[in-house]
């Protein structure tokens, strides 16, 4: 996979995330530890995903 920094990452901070767009849809990781765990999302997942994060509704507590 072609990871990149997310645009929505801060500069050289602690909140850095990678994309990877795939095929169908795309794979989330903590550039901190590329090894670790990853998040996969199909087509539609990915899109929802974009939105929740977009209005910043998601949240580690859920």
């Amino acid at each position: 996979m072609r990871w990149r920094k997310s645009s929505r990452s801060s500069a050289g901070g602690p909140e850095c995330v990678e994309i990877a767009l795939v095929s169908a849809g795309a794979a989330v990781r903590d550039s901190k530890n590329a090894d670790g765990a990853r998040l996969k999302f199909g087509g539609s997942g990915w899109e929802t995903f974009l939105a929740a994060a977009k209005t910043g509704s998601l949240s580690a507590d859920r």
